[in-house]
């Protein structure tokens, strides 16, 4: 989909405009948007308000043809809700309607003339990436895998943003918002795609494209080169796999080379049985999702990279399969982490924190501003925040709290939000080994936060930060995918750092 952005007044109208279709809004007290008031020269509009055709309800439609004065083939009516109070909530409802009355339209382009500066609380910017982030949404694809396509969308596929006036300002946020989009649709592919293609040799093959798209450096450490490492947290969890393991460090340097980089850490395991620790049958089909961090990591530098940031970006992926086999991990095993730390492996199914501590001690070679981890870590961070929310953890010093308001504003700013949960050492507690320096699980209660601690051992060297995305990276049932988040909040981040 093709988007671009253009400011109408007095001398170029948006009355004027050639095009297959105009979305304009009408309120539910049945007044008029500015660029409705355009189009009701003949009293169309002002009728079919008073007719009750339409509302004015947030996502109700009305289809207009032959409007007196327009040039435009079709006028659309989309509801926005009260008139005074233009909330986030009724501004998307009636984007979400008005692209379902695009994708049935005979119309190749259209243009969206509602008020993107009248949203409660958001600015354009934040408009203009709603808006382009639905359409992708609308049109996104999970027929890759079928031997017959569903059938090609039609409607409308080039979108005009009316704004009242657009600056560099504007022209930033439309390329930003399209980035973002980009590097979701990605998230979201790779998300999707079965275990048997997106195994840790797929992500290293995508990642290396991205680095030849956008100029990244890339490297893949492979099993050897882990073993020298002594990364032997990360490595048990892939004793029980025929397929190679993979540690990709992506590398992205927008700014001077001396800046201190930002390090994005993701868990990439491609999929999940729970090893040893098996988990039960229903639904293990959807822990393909459990690489979902590390598809935001990869979803993010592609977004970065199309708008080539000016930061520095340090991106980490340690991919493997958890597998049950006689070469497995087994319940008490101990296996020795990258920093020396010695863990009992309690429960095989808690592998994300084994593989993430190894790749955090390694984050630390780069000397980060600062470093962000991103695991679909634990089912707990379901129970406390349900779907709404990622968790984000951290320290509680000045660094670290500067560090989480940074990324809640973020995500606020990108309607992807986080909510925080406590690092304290108490919780600490639960996680004593009577054979090692730490359990890979803790002790009853508060299992999203005791992982977190188990990881906070092994970042005491820079500022760290935690995001729990269990519960925002992919959706069940009938609407079953990858959602794409965290990657507008990520992106939003570090934007936002520039």
């Amino acid at each position: 989909m093709d988007f671009s952005i253009k400011a109408f007044d007095t001398k170029n109208t948006i009355a004027s405009a050639k095009t297959g279709c105009v979305a304009v809004a009408v309120y539910e007290n049945k007044k008029l948007s500015l660029a409705a008031r355009a189009f009701d020269q003949g009293g169309e509009i002002t009728a079919a308000l008073k007719s009750g055709d339409i509302t004015g309800k947030a996502g109700s439609t009305l289809l207009l043809r032959g409007v007196t004065g327009a040039k435009a083939e079709r006028v659309l009516l989309v509801g926005l809700g009260a008139d005074e109070d233009v909330s986030e909530k009724s501004f998307t409802t009636a984007i979400g309607a008005t692209l379902k009355a695009f994708a049935q339209l005979g119309a190749a382009d259209a243009i969206i003339a509602l008020p993107m500066m009248e949203v409660k609380g958001r600015d354009l910017a934040w408009a203009v990436r709603a808006i382009v982030c639905a359409a992708h949404e609308s049109v996104f694809r999970t027929d890759g895998q079928k031997s017959k396509k569903d059938p090609a969308p039609t409607g409308v596929r080039k979108i005009t943003l009316a704004a009242d006036f657009v600056d560099s300002k504007t022209k930033i946020a439309l390329a930003q918002a399209e980035a973002i989009a980009n590097g979701m649709d990605l998230t979201k592919e790779l998300g999707n795609l079965s275990a048997n293609v997106c195994t840790p040799t797929y992500l290293a093959n995508t990642a290396k494209k991205l680095g030849k798209d956008y100029g990244f450096d890339i490297e893949v450490l492979e099993r050897k080169q882990l073993e020298a490492l002594k990364m032997g947290s990360f490595l048990s969890v892939t004793n029980g796999s025929e397929e190679p393991p993979k540690f990709i460090v992506l590398k992205h340097m927008g700014a001077k080379k001396s800046d201190a980089p930002v390090v994005l850490v993701g868990k990439g395991i491609t999929f999940d049985t729970g090893g040893i620790s098996i988990k039960p049958g229903p639904a293990m089909d959807e822990m393909k999702y459990d690489m979902c961090g590390a598809a935001s990591v990869l979803g993010t530098f592609r977004a970065i990279g199309e708008m080539n940031l000016k930061l520095n970006v340090v991106g980490i992926i340690a991919a493997c399969e958890n597998m049950p086999s006689g070469r497995a991990t087994k319940p008490g095993d101990i296996v020795t982490s990258m920093n020396g730390l010695t863990i009992e492996v309690l429960n095989t199914d808690a592998e994300g924190r084994l593989v993430l501590c190894d790749a955090l001690t390694y984050a630390e070679r780069f000397k980060p501003a600062a470093v962000v981890d991103i695991a679909t870590l634990t089912g707990a961070c379901i129970v406390a925040l349900g779907h709404h929310n990622s968790g984000l953890f951290t320290r509680s010093d000045d660094a670290h709290e500067a560090l989480a308001a940074e990324l809640l504003a973020a995500g606020k700013e990108a309607s992807d939000t986080a909510w925080r949960l406590p690092i304290e050492e108490a919780y600490n507690e639960q996680l004593k080994s009577n054979f090692a320096d730490l359990g890979n699980i803790g002790t009853p209660g508060g299992a999203s936060v005791t992982a977190a601690c188990f990881l906070e051992n092994f970042t005491r060297n820079y500022t760290w930060a935690h995001l729990d995305i269990a519960g925002t990276a992919w959706k069940s049932g009938g609407a079953k995918g990858a959602t794409g988040r965290p990657v507008p909040l990520l992106s939003t981040f570090l934007i936002n750092r520039t």
